[in-house]
């Protein structure tokens, strides 16, 4: 049995946003709209399957939705309960809860706080560009509302990763979205590009493969020069690792996938959270055992398809780094072979960052200091 984490959606896509390019609203997971959020019978069920399915020292939650905090303080009260109760003596449990902040109150925090929850935290940098696609479900602005969370948070020593969506707003503000989520001093940053098709089309809001490159190239400047060893940005530390001769952590770097499930709040088990569909449906927890479902033929045919990349992919250099980006964005442009949309963009940035990558790699083994590393970049970046 492989070592996998799961995403569970204790209330699926119900949310208390309408970000206009939300990927999940439309996913096929409307089967019991009758619950609200999940039952305390499914969710007994699959912190027990989770417990004995993993093999690993570490058991994950990743809860998401949606917005997850709308199952309310009690479920996650409950939840933690039931992993005290069949957690095995030799493992560890790790929480972590992706929220847009909306609801996040001195309860809220207290109980991340006492059990230790890592959290994301949604946020697109500049008010400017947050508010041109997250607004609240009642049409109204939410930036300053998540402002007011993420200093709540940190007020009880929670620092959460700060999420940033990559659309078109975001790419052509990135120097100003990048020097605002810097100041937060969180210490962590995750970029997530934005690419949605409606009937076959890109959406204008996507971000387009040039302006991602240069989106990714401009904050990577700014990082490698004045935050060095004082800021982590997602994507930037995967590219060092994988540099390192390591493996990347996550999935959409990764040589293969499938070890990424999402579990609905009905116990569903579905392939990845952006396949939550009738053909990726692998089966429902409370009729087979998780581990089953993750082991499935459905599921490693699943995770080894990334590995078919196209004849474009096969010849760059960069393939064991990028390897063919997420499946997700994979498709005909132009009556082509089906290719990674956002190639042309993640070229740009890895031709830009690798070298610099490389010599701040060199230099940090010979001893220097983060700042002696940027001042001998500033002058090549």
């Amino acid at each position: 049995m492989r070592n996998f984490v799961t995403m569970v959606k204790p209330v699926g896509s119900f949310c208390n946003m309408s970000c206009s390019y939300c990927y999940y609203l439309h996913a096929d997971n409307q089967q019991d709209m009758k619950e609200i959020r999940m039952s305390d019978a499914v969710l007994e069920k699959y912190i027990q399957s989770m417990m004995e399915a993993v093999e690993g020292d570490v058991v994950s939650f990743t809860w998401h939705g949606g917005e997850p905090t709308l199952a309310g303080l009690d479920f996650y009260q409950k939840a933690i309960a039931l992993q005290k109760k069949y957690c095995p003596k030799n493992k560890t449990i790790w929480n972590n809860m992706q929220t847009n902040g909306l609801l996040i109150d001195e309860a809220w925090c207290k109980f991340i706080k006492e059990n230790h929850f890592d959290v994301g935290l949604s946020i697109d940098g500049t008010r400017f560009v947050h508010e041109q696609y997250r607004n609240d479900a009642g049409g109204n602005d939410t930036y300053q509302r998540v402002q007011k969370t993420l200093a709540l948070f940190q007020k009880y020593g929670i620092q959460p990763d700060l999420l940033c969506t990559v659309t078109d707003a975001t790419a052509e503000n990135a120097k100003a979205v990048y020097t605002t989520l810097r100041s937060y001093h969180t210490g962590w940053i995750q970029f997530i590009p934005i690419v949605r098709r409606d009937h076959g089309m890109v959406t204008e809001d996507s971000v387009k493969p040039q302006a991602y490159g240069r989106f990714l190239k401009t904050i990577f400047k700014e990082w490698v020069t004045k935050d060095l060893g004082k800021l982590n940005v997602q994507l930037f530390a995967e590219t060092a690792l994988v540099l390192s001769g390591k493996k990347a952590n996550v999935c959409w770097l990764s040589e293969t996938c499938g070890n990424v499930i999402v579990v609905e709040k009905n116990g569903n088990v579905y392939s990845c959270d952006h396949f939550v569909d009738r053909n990726h449906l692998l089966g429902n927890l409370t009729e087979d055992p998780l581990g089953m479902l993750v082991d499935s033929q459905q599921q490693i045919l699943f995770g080894k398809e990334k590995a078919n990349v196209s004849q474009r992919c096969r010849q760059c250099q960069w393939l064991d780094i990028c390897h063919g980006g997420c499946p997700k964005d994979r498709f005909v442009i132009e009556d082509e072979e089906k290719q990674y949309y956002l190639c042309e963009g993640m070229k740009m940035y890895l031709d830009y960052a690798v070298p610099l990558l490389q010599e701040a790699m060199t230099l940090s083994s010979k001893g220097f200091s983060s700042a002696e590393i940027m001042k001998v970049l500033k002058k090549k970046a």
